[in-house]
């Protein structure tokens, strides 16, 4: 059967048929969790693959989706899980085994692992889309197509066209509405939702373009010392740059004087140039705007959902952990926010939900801002942009969730358990050392063991890895550290860190 062109007014047809089916399927599950259905996740990070590869060990990010195992906790559920490399049997074993109330044999029949046995950099969803016999596999491991969706990281053309050539309903935003996700469109929605944001230029497109944002800039605010330069579609921040007005005349020829130093950015990506970023400013366009200056900074956030039925939630607050040159590279996060303004956030990310609603977006997104402490004690919170997918924030958040059965209150803004117990964490993808290189999957699960890192169920404290796959080769790792207060957090994640650059040492020292 021939299946319609990619992006032909049959196949936007089409894709509106599947989707019409999720308020339907969201009704059932919420109404009876033992509802029978399949989740088929196809955690694809279809994005600019010269952007992705800037970031150390990449296409193990796939991983980060695993937390989606834990949805086997609900006993007539089944899973399809799609990667592009077959999964170390280990880490799966790992995800199975942190589920509470159902043993591990009954959830691992009601999951079903396929692998593209394809490392090349190409997105998951189009090395899917490549190979029919696979498509022709993932549906035979759907008992019932009728009560099962599509899951995914982001949503570009290219799951579109995978929701419907799967005849899946594809839960997450709509890829026409993925420009509300871009630096630019993210400025707009701020504007319609009346919350503050830097002083900026969006939809530039050219380096003259990014010159005259520059040199207007500078004229409305003469003490200005840097602005930020942004591609629309850059990932974890490595998308950004800096502009410094050090040397620049207050008088006279200032364009001239910023068009010659356009070349000298300073790069959040350690590899980037200015040939390299103009190329792709240009085919993809960006921002300006003014770099948010304070003594006292944090960068919070705030996530939120729209469900299948339209209705906007906020689901979580934030604390980023930054880092890189400028600190605008996204590390870690802290759950929650800080309590001096986390109910702020949550309100601002609110109307950024409504807004984004009522343009038909679905699924999970966050808001990200930068928030600047004033003399009086207050806060004052600029929005930087909003990442219409799921994020470094996700992951840790619905670990979290799906461990403890808890709930977010949205009066306190904190996470209770079912025992009333609050919950506080600190969480990173980027726990990294040269002397992790070599270490496996099971030498991390052996040392967590040994050193009681792991996760216990009966307290609901301890340490949950991620990215597990990335560590061997690259060093890296993620980790999530849970516990009763802000401070054990952190102290569950120095307390790993410590431990596994101790172990390494001490392997090292062997050979």
């Amino acid at each position: 059967m021939a299946h319609p062109a990619p992006g032909s007014p049959e196949e936007l047809i089409a894709f509106e048929v599947q989707k019409a089916r999720l308020p339907g399927l969201f009704h059932q599950v919420v109404r009876d969790p033992r509802t029978p259905n399949t989740v088929v996740v196809v955690p694809s990070l279809s994005m600019d693959q010269a952007e992705l590869a800037k970031i150390s060990g990449v296409h193990h990010y796939e991983e980060r989706m695993l937390y989606m195992l834990m949805l086997l906790r609900r006993p007539q559920t089944q899973l399809v899980f799609v990667t592009s490399q077959p999964l170390n049997p280990s880490v799966v074993d790992y995800y199975l085994h942190l589920l509470a109330g159902v043993p591990t044999s009954h959830a691992r029949r009601r999951l079903t692992l396929i692998s593209c046995l394809d490392a090349s950099p190409t997105p998951l969803s189009q090395k899917i889309l490549d190979r029919p016999l696979l498509q022709r596999r993932i549906l035979e491991a759907i008992p019932d197509r009728l009560q099962a969706h599509l899951s995914v990281f982001n949503s570009t053309p290219l799951e579109r066209t995978l929701s419907v050539r799967l005849k899946l309903p594809l839960y997450a935003c709509d890829p026409a509405l993925m420009d509300l996700g871009s630096k630019s469109g993210c400025r707009e929605t701020f504007a319609e939702a009346g919350i503050l944001h830097p002083d900026g230029f969006e939809r530039l497109n050219t380096a003259a373009e990014i010159v005259d944002a520059l040199d207007t800039l500078k004229g409305r605010y003469p003490e200005m010392r840097r602005a930020v330069v942004k591609l629309n579609e850059g990932f974890s921040g490595e998308g950004n740059a800096l502009f410094y007005f050090t040397g620049c005349p207050e008088t006279g020829d200032r364009r001239t004087w910023i068009r010659e130093n356009l070349p000298n950015l300073r790069f959040e990506a350690p590899m980037e140039t200015w040939p390299s970023f103009e190329a792709k400013y240009r085919i993809m366009g960006g921002i300006v705007e003014c770099f948010v200056e304070g003594e006292v900074k944090e960068s919070p956030s705030c996530q939120a959902r729209v469900n299948a039925i339209g209705e906007a939630m906020t689901i979580s607050t934030h604390d980023q952990v930054l880092g890189g040159p400028s600190g605008q590279v996204f590390l870690g996060c802290t759950f929650p926010a800080r309590d001096d303004y986390r109910k702020e956030i949550q309100e601002s990310g609110y109307r950024v939900a409504q807004v984004l609603a009522a343009k038909g977006v679905v699924g999970r997104f966050a808001t990200d801002f930068v928030s600047v402490g004033q003399p009086d004690g207050s806060w004052k919170h600029f929005a930087i942009e909003v990442n219409l997918r799921k994020g470094g924030t996700t992951h840790p958040f619905l670990t979290l969730k799906f461990l403890t059965d808890g709930i977010y209150d949205h009066d306190t803004a904190l996470f209770t358990t079912q025992q009333g117990h609050t919950k506080y964490y600190y969480a990173s993808d980027t726990l990294h050392s040269a002397l992790y290189q070599g270490l496996t999957p099971d030498d991390l699960i052996d040392i967590a063991v040994y050193n009681g890192l792991h996760f216990h169920g009966a307290s609901e404290r301890g340490v949950v890895f991620h990215l597990m796959g990335a560590l061997s080769e690259f060093g890296k790792l993620g980790v999530l550290c849970i516990g009763d207060n802000p401070q054990q957090a952190r102290f569950l994640y120095k307390k790993t860190e410590s431990i596994l650059d101790s172990v390494s040492k001490e392997i090292h020292g062997r050979r």
